[in-house]
């Protein structure tokens, strides 16, 4: 018999199989979604991201409305509302994927396509995210944004639904009005539609999403030893597997690990499929800098905000957490000043690009 432990290892590893797939495959990018928004004026991939949070919330609350899974156990759905976290942490975070190109998921999209450049993004990534959670830079996450957290009245907790004090009935009806919307957004004006690939990844993730929480709240719940449950995200996980590989003797197997996996086998055999797959490496020492900083950003803001543009676009807004929006506009508005400094090489014009002035 599997223990809880292996069986939340295998359902991560299929859930992040689906993700690497749709990442190499179905061209679901978070960073290129927000670039071709902000550049392009194309939201195809915005409204693939829309029709995944769609999916997502409304499969995640019908678990949790049915009693499958307790969703008070995930780390989002706290008594207390890191607005600090949420701001500082998504500004960090966008900022970091801007200069390195991708985020976290799409990190491990590109190693799975050869792309040396991602393992060392990878790396750099995941320890920062270990010295934020568990080491020095802990201790500055501890002083600065804790503190800034907005604590709520006993008993409350940062759900949409427990801020508006509604019921079960009113519950139901804010998540279909919310999935509805969002679908309605994504499918009207027929473009989604036409771009088959986007379409399929946008609905795919969004049932990887819901999966992961039935994996960790269901499947692979242990009574005598319960732990947080869990869908897919990418910082934190980062760091645990390389935690993993390094105390193989010391740590064990779970979901996030099993996603990392998960993510690079997906993108590695779409790859091969598409015979896609290539070494690439930096251009330059500066290319490499830029990567390192960017991961730097993305590691230590992925953990001050709880998440990424995975794991608070998509999973934490399946519980309904308000962290999840206040983190996402943070990250886009990172991300911009990022992109922006990419095309102008200095900060300053970036920010003032950003705030519309003039240069």
């Amino acid at each position: 018999m599997l223990s809880p432990s292996t069986i939340a290892f295998a359902c991560g590893l299929a859930a992040g199989a689906v993700l690497g797939v749709a990442g190499r495959a179905g061209r679901f990018c978070t960073l290129a979604m927000l670039e071709d928004a902000f550049f392009g004026s194309d939201f195809r991939r915005l409204k693939s991201f829309a029709l995944a949070a769609s999916v997502a919330l409304l499969a995640t609350q019908a678990l949790a409305a049915l009693g499958i899974v307790d969703l008070s156990r995930s780390i989002y759905l706290t008594a207390s509302i890191g607005l600090g976290g949420a701001i500082i942490g998504g500004l960090m975070f966008g900022v970091g994927m801007a200069l390195v190109g991708t985020c976290g998921f799409g990190t491990l999209v590109r190693v799975g396509g050869g792309d040396l450049r991602a393992i060392v993004v990878f790396l750099v990534l995941g320890l920062s995210a270990l010295a934020t959670m568990r080491g020095i830079t802990g201790m500055l996450r501890l002083k600065l944004i804790e503190p800034l957290s907005l604590r709520l009245p006993e008993g409350s907790t940062q759900t949409l639904t427990s801020l508006l004090g509604a019921g079960s009935a009113m519950r139901a009806i804010l998540v279909v009005a919310i999935a509805a919307a969002l679908a309605f957004w994504a499918l009207a004006d027929g473009r989604l539609v036409r771009s088959p690939r986007l379409l399929a990844s946008g609905l795919a993730v969004g049932a990887a999403i819901a999966f992961g929480w039935f994996a960790t709240g269901w499947l692979a719940d242990d009574e005598f030893d319960p732990a947080r449950v869990a869908s897919l995200t990418f910082v934190a996980p980062l760091g645990d597997a390389i935690l993993y590989i390094a105390t193989f003797s010391g740590a064990r197997l779970n979901f996030g690990i099993g996603s990392v996996a998960g993510v690079v086998a997906g993108s590695f055999a779409a790859a091969m499929l598409a015979r896609g797959f290539r070494w690439e490496a930096c251009d330059d020492a500066r290319e490499l800098k830029r990567h390192m900083i960017g991961a730097l950003l993305m590691g230590i803001g992925g953990i001050m905000s709880l998440g990424c543009t995975i794991g608070q676009g998509l999973s934490a807004f399946s519980t309904l957490a308000v962290s999840a929006p206040v983190t996402m506009v943070a990250i886009a508005c990172g991300a911009r000043l990022g992109l922006e400094f990419t095309m102008t090489g200095e900060w300053l014009p970036a920010v003032r690009r950003l705030f519309g002035a003039s240069t």
